[in-house]
């Protein structure tokens, strides 16, 4: 059986290296900046929601690898859910990060995304991870600018 922080390791350095849906989405019916001032983050996620879907997502910006590999896999797994659910798998996503959700005691709609859980042991890159979260939460909520700061 493959150890979870290599499978991590290598979805890290495949999402970082060739990011999905990145660029930029014009039109769009919500958009957001983040920045994470201390790693240099620095992320616009743009959306169309109708009728309550996320029909389309799309990321642009830089940062480290743990924050590009989140934003990437962000929209992957956010792209054809409700609303509700996008907002769902942010909150749980979060308190993933944060190690107050177990994925294998708790229940959740993660998915692939439980790979991230063990950033909750570098706290010095929890921000990394949260922040692409943090930016559709705003775009969602119709906030221009969200700082993990």
């Amino acid at each position: 059986m493959t150890d979870p922080r290599e499978l991590y390791q290598q979805v890290i350095l495949e999402h970082n290296k060739k990011p999905r849906n990145f660029g930029k989405l014009d039109p769009c019916t919500h958009h957001a900046h983040g920045l994470n001032p201390l790693c240099g983050d620095d992320i616009e996620v743009s959306l169309v929601v109708a009728d309550g879907l996320v029909q389309e997502v799309r990321f642009q910006g830089h940062g480290c690898a743990i924050s590009q590999a989140s934003s990437s896999l962000m929209t992957v797994n956010v792209k054809g859910k409700t609303v509700e659910e996008a907002e769902t798998m942010i909150a749980q996503f979060r308190e993933m990060i944060r190690g107050n959700l177990d994925p294998a005691a708790d229940p959740h709609i993660l998915g692939r995304l439980t790979l991230f859980q063990g950033v909750k042991d570098l706290p010095s890159r929890v921000k990394c991870a949260v922040l692409p979260w943090a930016t559709l939460h705003s775009a969602l909520q119709g906030e221009e600018t969200v700082s993990t700061e």
